[in-house]
């Protein structure tokens, strides 16, 4: 099935019928705007209205009175909200009953179950024309003498879309003899919108025909009724993401779209076999009928005296027959369950002895029931319903079948005051009974639509009811107040109907629920869940699972499709408890928690036995198995054919409560549960979660963004402004993750004294006393493994990255919360990848005194070894210096080298320069710390198994994956040697000093040369040259920051001091002189850009590439780009391209670049350009000439570049713009592009996507 070619045509069909209906609707004077009054020159039973033509438009006869109809129903839908709502959502029915209709005619038509036989959309010969328009007399569709002269003139005047609309209308009126529900009768106001054409090749009815395959809606030919389900899915699409996207809560005409979610076909096939086919052959074992189900799951051995239980329970389901059963499906959206149901149903019946055409009539009136709160699913799934019974039986669409399917009603509109003219002939008791039941059952519908199926509807006596609305006796009185009493009578007998659907209990209940947090519903919705669901009101699937078992018979059975959450979290607890005590849990299936792609949550599927027996479920676990459903199948079957496929446990639900939460720990082993009985984590150790600041954008930075100066990154320093915090991060184990500080001037003043508009505080500073002490954190949420670190006494902690406070030593509790141990317990606590603080501590724990010190000395060098990796690398604040300039330091002594060369790789490697040299001990280095570390894991694993005895469930091997320190990797280190450079030559960092230089302090000579010195104006520059000229360094070599803040970057070698160059002089200062040109040989084969030379593929690089590279360094996940090294780009031309450090910014630096930089580019580009003209008007050389008017045409247009940037770059060098670097990168990109006048100019590269947004502008 071409999935992609359904949901592109439902999408865009959806908004062709809206517009198309919309169109016709303004034609008669009614838009979203209002209703206009007909033009006063109407007469009699003919109407004008204006549209803006030279001729207006006029409807006559019929069509007036469908326009009144449609006013009515727009007003009528304007009493419960505002016109504008009113009129959208009658726009919405009418093309969606349009869309549904063409639906059934074209599955109809494609598997000839249309009584005429003659296709009404297409053509069997495939000509655009459909046969019904070719022959349209063979059809036997009754046509008056003058519809035949009209549809004869039409033809003859080649007018096919009118003869179309004609024969359209007239073969839905047929249609509504067999198919009522969904073809009534046109002649209201939805055939007064209706706008087809069959040859218009942008028309609904040709995309149709030519967009889906055929065989997709053809059942011989691989088709099924399943299209209709994702059609309906998809034409939801736009509807649903908007209700998604708005701010407010979700309103009842949203609901249907915010909450339907198509069922997959091998989903459905699991849930009907393991419920519906369960209860028949446990009953009729000897039937033969589950070896034809795929997914029909075998039950696993029971205990001798469960058997007994089971065998009393399944006389009960021996003794029914295929009639008794009652099946339904209370949220059927288009009735995928229904239809699978049939076919099981079919089988049954046929096994019990009946014919096909017998037993489709019977399952029609016996057995299948379904309710929706939306009117076009239901109509959706009527017509699924009754083609899966034309299937079986030729007969069915006789216009005397239909089935028990219902779009739940809502009895506000009921006219009350007309109940006194119903019961006639009934005597008073039995009068006043039946008022009094249908008043209540009136009561109960009021709304109904808000809450659909969960509704909770008295057992009345529904024969009583029938009878009290059929006695009608209005006395032959034609009054004011009975005006209306038939349809009444039509409308209660619809909702008696329905409302005996909601209280009859049934065999079955088979769903797949609506999945929505109630945060978001309406406040009828949350206070009806409230008050009726008060133990389950986490989301509508978990008050939908508890109302489905009641409406289940004792010892009957429900399926579902829903999220997995409810298995596991601390919310759905009760819900749980309430499952395990009064069902039995038979089959369940865990996804991975991204295979179901149509859904946002992980989910499972699962049926349940309607009463305890304490016998033990077959479980799947496929959480492991990536791909998406088709894989998740897969498993599924070979999990039914191999139970010792390695994910299918049986367990009986008794066990689970041995857990803290109860959870739905199916594939725990005896060992585990005994670990969970001899003591819990929570009574060694404390968790607390954080403050929440209200606003991260505000109160949070990463580290690099504000002054060195105004931070507190080692240890607690009152009076400074940002202070480290936690806040989860990326998977990394034992240290690291310190990324953010928050503002804590004056002990968080403005924090704890962030208050809204209204005086409520937004903040939460909580749990304030965890702070600046040693802890371990972790992150809350996390897609991976959980993963846990140290903390020193300098940091403070954010709500996602919560602590632990360890009452036993912290380096045993951090050993052990990082091992596959603590993992295998907390995945059965905490399986939803949400590691909240309570969760945490409900797994096991123990204290081996004998084994302390080990496992302390082995987290401790963990700990220490993750550091290490950490601090490597620039985006660290314990950063020092670059692994490759480092191992630089030690090169003049070859024996120390050898030694380590030999240490590492057993043998001396050979090298083409110093920097590959330094590259090899990095790696060695690397290599021997990561194999330390999973050495130190694989240990403590081992460790904690034998603690628990747990080597029959866990090995203590460890995946590379998983240990969380890097291995060298040369294009990245290289990259970061390179951004190292970078920071040198602004004079971040210098090769003379570890650590951070210049991070937000006044830049000078003087004040670099006091850096170094560390002794402030005690020497002076002249005195530290001749201080490196006696040490034997000449002070040309000496790499000294650039002065003006600003590093050209050229596509040519145009100036000495551009970023290449720069890069060469400081390259021959830390690796010598003598292997420069090899160290450039080394770099460019790294990078591995395009380019001629080393010098140009570097070039290339930092033209290219190194400006995205040092912004993907400085982010961290959800914190978007802040680089701190911006680059000022002109455009696609690279006419001009520099980089300017933010710490070192000051006003003038705009304009130095300005006149110093870009008006140099500019007369560069002007001498270039005239030397190519002299060498094209003087070169004999053809080649030549070509190659210099390509070359000018280049200049030219970087001139042109750079004219147009530099008109940008003078109003903000005029603006002498001040930056704070506390407001962080996203803020002052925006600043340092706005001129004082608050125009935006845009000169910084990637401004979309670094500077903080704001409405309006880029």
């Amino acid at each position: 099935m071409n999935k992609t070619a359904i949901k592109n045509f439902a999408i865009w069909a959806r908004n062709k019928l809206i517009a198309d209906v919309s169109y016709d609707a303004r034609l008669i004077g009614i838009t979203e705007d209002g209703i206009a009054k007909p033009l006063p020159q109407s007469f009699g039973g003919t109407q004008f209205f204006d549209i803006g033509t030279a001729e207006p438009y006029s409807i006559s006869g019929e069509a007036v009175r469908q326009r009144d109809k449609l006013i009515g129903v727009i007003q009528q839908k304007e009493k419960d909200t505002d016109y504008k709502t009113a009129y959208q959502y009658v726009i919405e029915e009418v093309a969606y009953t349009w869309f549904n209709r063409l639906i059934a005619i074209r599955f109809m038509e494609v598997n000839d179950y249309l009584p005429s036989h003659i296709r009404v959309l297409s053509s069997e010969s495939g000509k655009l024309e459909p046969d019904l328009v070719t022959t349209p007399f063979d059809a036997e569709l009754p046509f008056t003498a003058e519809e035949e002269a009209q549809i004869f003139q039409l033809k003859q005047d080649n007018k096919l879309d009118e003869v179309f609309r004609i024969l359209f209308l007239k073969q839905c009126n047929a249609l509504n003899e067999i198919l009522p529900a969904l073809f009534e009768k046109t002649k209201n106001y939805t055939e007064l919108l209706l706008s087809l054409s069959v040859i218009d090749q942008d028309g609904v009815v040709y995309h149709l025909i030519h967009d889906i395959p055929e065989d997709d809606f053809n059942i011989e030919r691989g088709g099924q009724v399943e299209i209709i389900g994702w059609l309906y899915q998809y034409y939801n699409t736009e509807p649903k993401a908007a209700a998604f996207a708005k701010n407010g809560k979700i309103t009842k005409e949203e609901i249907p779209a915010v909450t339907q979610l198509f069922t997959p076909d091998w989903i459905v096939r699991y849930m009907v076999e393991n419920s519906l086919g369960r209860l028949w052959v446990e009953g009729h074992p000897d039937c033969g009928l589950k070896e034809n189900w795929k997914y029909y799951l075998e039950e696993a051995q029971q205990e001798p005296e469960v058997q007994v239980k089971l065998a009393e329970i399944r006389k009960e389901y021996a003794a029914l027959n295929p009639e008794d059963i009652k099946l339904i499906d209370p949220c059927m959206g288009s009735g995928h369950i229904l239809v699978y149901a049939f076919d099981v149903l079919m089988q049954i019946y046929e096994s019990a002895g009946y014919s096909q055409r017998d037993a489709a009539k019977s399952i029609l009136e016996n057995n299948i029931y379904g309710l929706d709160i939306d009117d076009r699913a239901y109509q959706l799934a009527y017509f699924a319903v009754m083609m899966k019974a034309r299937q079986y039986n030729r007969r069915i669409l006789n216009g005397e079948n239909t089935c028990h399917v219902y779009s739940i009603q809502e009895s506000n509109s009921i006219n009350r005051a007309h109940l006194k003219y119903f019961g006639a002939g009934m005597d008073d008791i039995e009068k006043n009974a039946a008022k009094m039941q249908l008043e209540g059952l009136l009561d109960t519908l009021t709304d109904a639509k808000e809450y659909g199926s969960i509704l909770n509807v008295e057992s009345y006596n529904w024969d009583l009811l029938r009878r009290f609305v059929a006695a009608e006796d209005t006395d032959g009185q034609i009054s004011m107040d009975s005006v209306g009493v038939e349809d009444t009578a039509e409308q209660l007998n619809r909702l008696i109907d329905i409302g005996e659907t909601m209280a009859r209990k049934y065999w079955v209940t088979c769903t797949n629920p609506p999945y929505a947090g109630m945060s978001k519903m309406n406040a009828k919705l949350n206070n009806f869940v409230q008050n009726n669901y008060s133990d389950y009101k986490s989301d509508m699937f978990s008050a939908f699972i508890v109302k489905c078992s009641t409406m289940t018979l004792t010892n009957g059975f429900c399926a579902f499709l829903t999220p997995y959450v409810w298995m596991f979290i601390q919310s759905y607890e009760k819900m749980r408890k309430y499952l395990y005590a009064n069902t039995t849990i038979e089959t369940l299936i865990q996804f991975e928690y991204s295979a179901f792609e149509e859904a946002t949550v992980p989910i499972c599927t699962f049926a349940f036995r309607k009463g305890y027996v304490p016998k033990k479920g077959c479980y799947l676990r496929l959480t492991d198995f990536r791909g998406g459903m088709e894989v998740q199948r897969r498993k599924t079957l070979e999990a039914v054919d191999n139970h010792n496929c390695g994910y299918y446990f049986e367990q009986c639900s008794d066990n689970f409560a041995k857990i803290p939460g109860a959870p739905v720990a199916y594939w725990v082993s005896e060992e585990i549960y005994k670990g969970f009985a001899n003591g819990l984590l929570k009574n060694h150790a404390n968790t607390k979660q954080g403050f929440k600041t209200g606003d991260n954008e505000r109160f949070l930075k990463l580290w690099f963004e504000p002054s060195i100066e105004n931070e507190s990154l080692y240890c607690k320093i009152e009076g400074k402004k940002w202070y480290p915090c936690t806040k989860g991060g990326d998977f990394r184990r034992w240290y690291g993750n310190f990324d953010y500080v928050v503002d804590w001037e004056e002990d968080g003043f403005k924090i704890k004294h962030f208050v809204d508009e209204k005086g409520k505080l937004r903040s939460r500073p909580q749990n304030l006393q965890i702070n600046f002490h040693p802890a371990i954190s972790w992150s809350s949420i996390s897609s991976s493994k959980i993963h846990f670190r140290k903390c020193g006494s300098q940091m403070m902690y954010e709500s996602k990255g919560p602590v632990l406070i360890s009452l036993d030593d912290m380096d045993y509790v951090l050993g052990y919360v990082n091992t596959k141990v603590y993992q295998a317990f907390i995945d059965i606590v905490a399986p939803t990848l949400d590691y909240s603080e309570g969760a945490v501590l409900k797994v096991p724990y123990k204290y081996d005194r004998d084994k302390a010190k080990q496992i302390s000395q082995d987290s401790n060098e963990c700990t220490n070894l993750s550091k290490e990796d950490w601090d490597s690398f620039e985006t660290s604040w314990g950063f020092k210096v670059h692994p490759l300039v480092n191992m630089s330091k030690g090169l003049w002594e070859r024996t120390n080298v050898a030694c380590m060369m030999e240490h590492y790789y057993g043998y001396l490697p050979e090298t083409s320069c110093s920097l590959e040299i330094c590259y090899l001990l990095w790696q060695g280095q690397c290599k021997e710390r990561f194999e330390k570390l999973k050495a130190n894991e694989e240990e403590l694993n081992r460790i904690f198994i034998d603690i628990y005895g747990l080597q029959d469930e866990l090995t203590p091997e460890v995946e590379d994956k998983d240990v969380t320190v890097r291995k060298a990797d040369l294009q990245r280190d290289i990259k970061s040697l390179l951004s190292y450079a970078v920071g040198c030559m602004f004079g971040r960092y210098s090769i003379y000093k570890d650590g951070l230089l210049f991070a937000g302090e006044p830049y000078s000579l003087q004040a670099f040369v006091d850096k170094l010195n560390d002794r402030p104006e005690t020497i002076s520059v002249e005195e530290l040259e001749r201080a490196y000229c006696n040490e034997g360094v000449v002070v040309d070599e000496m790499f000294f920051p650039d002065a003006d803040n600003v590093i050209p970057i050229t596509d040519e070698e145009y100036l000495d001091d551009d970023i290449v160059s720069r890069l060469c002089a400081w390259l021959k200062v830390v690796y010598g002189a003598d292997t420069l040109e090899a160290n450039l040989d080394y770099i460019a084969k790294a990078l591995g850009n395009k380019g001629s030379t080393s010098r140009e593929i570097i070039r290339n690089y930092f033209l290219n590439d190194f400006f995205k590279d040092h912004c993907q360094t400085y982010s961290v996940t959800g914190s978007g780009k802040r680089p701190i090294y911006w680059l000022f780009d002109s455009g696609k031309q690279n006419g001009f391209k520099a980089l300017v450090y933010l710490h070192r910014y000051t006003p003038d630096t705009i304009g130095n670049l300005r006149i110093d930089y870009l008006h140099k580019m500019q007369r560069v580009y002007e001498s270039e350009i005239n030397r190519m003209q002299d060498m094209m008007d003087h070169s004999e050389n053809a080649r030549e000439v070509a190659a210099a008017s390509k070359r000018k045409d280049k200049l030219a247009k970087q001139l042109k570049e750079c004219r147009e940037y530099d008109e940008k770059i003078s109003h903000l060098a005029l603006s002498r713009i001040e930056l704070d670097l506390d407001d962080g990168v996203k803020v002052n990109y925006r600043k340092l592009q706005t001129a004082q006048d608050g125009k935006f100019y845009e000169v910084l590269a990637d401004s979309k996507n670094i500077m903080v947004k704001q409405r309006g502008k880029v």
